[in-house]
């Protein structure tokens, strides 16, 4: 048996508006999520809601547990040791590629925009879904200026779990700001492989480890509370 069309159609509807909420912060990690009253928001019935909730829990957004419901999941250290290893395995490969096939038109266009990331990521109180967005698309830019279709969905798969880490509370900033993609991009321009599959490689790692480093209470929480949680903030 198939859902009806009109079924389809609001979950369809639900899930591209919890989605985006979830990757740009408005859900925070560990946040409880009442079906009921988010059917009430969107104006739903309960079914079309929870097929939504279910399809970002398969894709690694939510968590699930009997008796408690849904959150938005919080990692634990192997998930951002695992996301990272595949992300510095992908974008290293990408960053070998640009450097072979990339226009000097790209490589400006590049550097105009990792400057823009990196001003937004100094802002204080910046607006994060702009710098997410941004964030996406240089990264998603050096994969399709690398001509291989495949690495560029494979790496966009990658980033959505990791939009949400990147909500969590920055560090504080000492010193000026250190232009991470710029010193990227320029790495890049020389277009000299393996620099740039070195400068990728060393950019993957420094975001691991910041994102460890912010998540540490989650993991610490994670561990207390992992089978279970309350619908409390």
């Amino acid at each position: 048996m198939t859902n009806p069309p009109q079924a389809v159609s609001l979950a369809a509807e639900a899930y591209g508006n919890l989605r985006p909420r979830i990757l740009h912060g408005e859900f925070a990690i560990g946040q409880a999520l009442s079906r009921r009253k988010l059917a009430d928001e969107l104006g739903m019935s309960l079914p079309p809601v929870s097929e939504a909730l279910m399809r970002l829990e398969f894709e690694g957004l939510l968590e699930s547990r009997p008796r408690a419901g849904t959150r938005v999941r919080i990692p634990s250290r192997q998930d951002v040791e695992g996301h990272y290893t595949m992300r510095e395995a992908l974008e290293a490969q990408a960053a070998r590629l640009f450097a072979e096939a990339a226009t000097d038109e790209e490589i400006g266009e590049l550097q105009r925009l990792a400057a823009r990331v990196d001003a937004l990521s100094a802002t204080p109180n910046g607006n994060r879904a702009h710098y997410l967005a941004l964030h996406e698309k240089l990264h998603r830019r050096i994969a399709e200026c690398a001509r291989c279709p495949a690495l560029t969905d494979a790496i966009d798969k990658t980033h959505a779990l990791a939009s949400t880490w990147l909500c969590v509370g920055q560090q504080e900033r000492k010193g000026p700001s250190p232009k991470r993609h710029e010193k990227l991009l320029a790495a890049l321009a020389r277009r000299n492989a393996e620099v740039a599959t070195e400068a990728m490689r060393q950019h993957i790692v420094g975001s691991k480890q910041r994102s460890l480093d912010r998540l540490e209470p989650y993991f610490q929480k994670r561990e207390i509370h992992g089978s279970t949680f309350s619908r409390s903030k």
